[in-house]
């Protein structure tokens, strides 16, 4: 295992130990079908019993496993990691949604999660990831045992990174990776990159009319206005100032330029790429300073303490009041 891969290993061990919300946590798996693989992810549940302690082999986190969902008509988010990253690295936001009345479902994207990386070499995982979202939805409102809860009229997207180009091709963008020749120098023989130059583009899956809000959080992008035109639902769109790993903030400001319905556009100065994963316990920074370690300015946890409202704000404002949430947050 590489050190980037078991850097991305550890965080999503150890940034379960920060979840000390009382909102409800469990486990899900998506069956295999003939769609795809099985799907291994997390659910976060409004929940009014108070957090304890949960063991998820080989973890103890806080949360309350199985809680009773509080509440009915409860809008849907589903999250999608970045490259290599867990269903858990976006835990706080989660539990933060959760807590408001939320349903929040994750799930690790096969070949190209911190276990497996086995897709990352083809442009293939670029139409299975959000194909794999359209499954976690379909799970969502019709096998999970809670679905009785959701609303299916209410339905949001959260996507990071990798994540947050799966969320721009799921509510209808079209990508040309053919835009991007500075992932791919002239000599490299990176398997994607010989079928981005031999044209060889994976079709994409249709939208899914489902998804009424997205928030896209420092996406990587392979769009143009064209391939953007079919994005007409409203967009909470973050970026941060310096970027990092394939994301830089022109291509996200171009993506600002380019979609026909002026997102909800929020710059975060002195923020890298990784600002937005979950703040790291302070043990732990100095072992993944890669993803973890942040500028000297710049404070992660008073971020994400605004990040996650902001968040919230934007979901409950598109998805509809909470009518139905007994503790009424």
């Amino acid at each position: 295992m590489s050190s980037w891969r078991r850097c991305l290993f550890l965080v999503a061990l150890c940034l379960c130990a920060g979840l000390a919300h009382a909102a409800g946590f469990g486990l899900i798996e998506v069956p295999a079908s003939k769609d795809g693989p099985a799907l291994l992810g997390a659910v976060w549940t409004p929940c009014d019993v108070p957090a304890g302690k949960i063991a998820v082999d080989p973890l103890v986190i806080e949360g309350t496993r199985n809680c009773p969902i509080s509440g009915t008509q409860l809008p849907l988010v589903v999250v999608s990691h970045s490259k290599g990253g867990s269903s858990l690295l976006h835990h706080d936001t989660a539990a933060t949604l959760a807590d408001a009345g939320f349903v929040v479902a994750a799930i690790n994207h096969p070949g190209h999660n911190f276990q497996d990386m086995s897709g990352a070499a083809h442009l293939s995982v670029y139409a299975t990831r959000p194909a794999d979202m359209k499954r976690l939805v379909d799970y969502m409102l019709g096998a999970w045992p809670g679905r009785a809860a959701l609303d299916a009229n209410r339905i949001g997207f959260f996507g990071f990174s990798a994540g947050g180009y799966t969320g721009l091709v799921s509510v209808g963008a079209v990508p040309d990776f053919r835009l991007r020749e500075d992932l791919c120098p002239p000599a490299s023989t990176v398997p994607l990159c010989g079928e981005i130059r031999r044209n060889e583009l994976p079709q994409m899956p249709p939208r899914d009319d489902r998804i009424k809000a997205a928030v896209i959080v420092d996406p990587l992008t392979a769009f143009d206005a064209s391939g953007l035109k079919g994005v007409t639902l409203p967009i909470q769109l973050w970026a941060s100032a310096f970027g990092g790993d394939g994301v830089a903030p022109r291509y996200v400001e171009g993506l600002r330029r380019d979609l026909p319905v002026k997102p909800e556009w929020h710059m975060v100065p002195g923020a890298t790429h990784f600002a937005f994963v979950a703040p790291c316990p302070p043990t732990m920074a100095q072992a993944m300073a890669q993803i973890c370690r942040d500028r000297p300015d710049f404070d992660r946890a008073a971020f994400h303490a605004d990040f996650n409202a902001q968040v919230l704000a934007f979901f409950r404002q598109h998805l509809g009041p909470h009518r139905a949430y007994r503790q009424g947050t």
